[in-house]
């Protein structure tokens, strides 16, 4: 784990000394508590595939930490580094990221030991279809027991390929395009989805300086706009985090780490114009307008306002926590952040909105698709024209009153097509997803500001969503 001492904690360790800090906190029964913290089942699957005139064996896993709720939901991985360690830790904060937003959802996880940019995209279907198979059959893939959604290495169109070999195998179920979250729009996906994660690290930090006592905890002043912000990592997530912070919220993209090095400029980078360069040149080598540094985690350490981790886990360590300068750390990956840097950070005062609440964004849109899927209706096909018309009747008395006014009164030139447009389904995607970011927040935040024993939002967000997951169970007569 980059250059982690001897006794840096692993993934799973990290997120089970945070959950037991946490513990220590509340007063639950040991029993319930052991039940909370345990993963249920993990399932290991090895299945050939015949490619390029052989068979090749590949190892997958499925893995189940909490049914307190079903079904259970969590993303499939494609990466070498895959384990079953690092599965069942996503998993356990799977289960405490959907407690804490409020989706309906068990936590579980998955994963592929392949590095996809080996393989063709023919090749890769194979792969995909098959894995799919092997854990349809058990279950594993069910829209009423285990949807799964993208991760890294994954996205829309090995979720297509996912929820296509679910409906071979299960011709009748009416509700089989509900099996994963994440399919492309055409495939019964929603509006905005693929920028969901992003949007709600955008979101996070819009509520966060919203709470005038956490921007003093964290020694910042004012709003997001003027905001100097690195970005660890520019795929999925820290690409459209980069993009809306800076296009919508005036923020300045200062430094860019990608796996081949760092891009820094103190007046700002065009996220769109790093973006387009990574695609062409597989990497930010020879990228003009800013300095390059080989050593990306270097630039981990550089004076910003707001450093966003959005790749692997444990790029922040014990062995490099001390130099961290950023005031605002918000985890846009899972685990960036190791239990034992955690703690060198909490205690030079630095803020960290933890992965639990940052990254909840794609989860919170894969249960709006999922709601779609079961509903078998786009949102806002029933009431956006109502809508339309209610708002028609009060533009037409305004304007009869324009006319009678003259020039003493008229109304804003735009202001009548804005107020007409009723809402489609990506607008309430986002206001929904925003709804979400703001209530988890500031149940967070509450217990944060008012607890004399909570120091940091990290063990606030365990606190309010192990508390979520222990009603269910005593719900439910455990």
């Amino acid at each position: 784990m980059n250059k982690a001492t001897i006794s840096e904690p692993s993934f799973r360790e990290s997120v089970d000394l945070m959950f037991n800090r946490a513990v220590a906190l509340m007063d639950l029964p040991p029993g319930l508590e052991e039940k909370i913290r345990v993963c249920n089942a993990t399932y290991t699957v090895r299945f050939g595939v015949r490619l390029r005139g052989q068979i090749h064996t590949f190892t997958g896993y499925r893995s189940v930490h909490s049914e307190h709720m079903e079904p259970v939901k969590g993303g499939i991985r494609y990466s070498t580094a895959v384990n079953q360690n690092e599965v069942e830790a996503l998993a356990a904060l799977m289960t405490y990221k959907c407690a804490l937003v409020e989706a309906p959802f068990g936590g579980s996880k998955g994963g592929l030991c392949i590095d996809p940019r080996d393989y063709d995209v023919h090749e890769l279907e194979q792969i995909t279809r098959r894995f799919a198979y092997e854990l349809i059959k058990r279950d594993m893939i069910n829209p009423a027991q285990n949807v799964p959604a993208p991760d890294m290495g994954t996205g829309e169109r090995e979720m297509a390929w996912m929820a296509d070999q679910y409906q071979r195998m299960n011709t009748t179920d009416i509700n089989g395009r509900a099996c994963v979250t994440g399919k492309p729009p055409n495939g019964g996906g929603i509006a905005g989805r693929v920028e969901a994660t992003g949007r709600g690290v955008q979101y996070a930090l819009r509520e966060f300086f919203r709470d005038a006592d956490g921007i003093k905890k964290a020694g910042l002043s004012g709003k997001l706009d003027g905001k100097k912000v690195i970005v660890q990592g520019l795929g999925n997530v820290g690409y459209h985090a980069a993009k809306f912070l800076s296009d919508e919220d005036g923020c300045q993209i200062v430094g860019i780490i990608e796996r081949d090095g760092a891009l820094f400029c103190d007046t700002g980078l065009d996220v769109d114009a790093v973006r387009d360069w990574i695609v062409k040149h597989d990497g930010i080598k020879g990228f003009p307008d800013a300095s390059h540094q080989a050593d990306g985690a270097v630039v981990l350490e550089e004076t910003c306002d707001i450093l966003i981790p959005a790749a692997l886990e444990g790029v922040i360590n014990m062995s490099n926590a001390d130099r961290i300068k950023a005031p605002l750390i918000i985890e846009a990956a899972n685990g960036p952040v190791t239990a034992g840097a955690d703690e060198i950070l909490r205690q030079k005062g630095t803020v960290i909105i933890p992965d639990m609440y940052a990254n909840a964004g794609g989860v919170t849109v894969s249960y709006f698709e999922w709601v779609k899927n079961l509903s078998h209706i786009r949102f806002g096909r029933m009431q956006r024209r109502q809508e339309e018309a209610r708002h028609e009747l009060v533009v037409n008395e305004l304007q009869r009153l324009s006319d009678h006014l003259g020039d003493a009164w008229t109304m804003t030139p735009d202001f009548k097509q804005k107020y007409l447009r009723g809402a489609d389904e990506l607008e309430l995607v986002r206001s929904g997803l925003d709804d979400t970011m703001r209530t988890a927040y500031q149940a967070m935040a509450e217990v944060w500001h008012t607890r004399e024993d909570v120091t940091d939002l990290r063990t606030a967000a365990y606190l309010v969503s192990i508390d979520k997951v222990a009603a269910s169970y005593r719900a439910k007569g455990l």
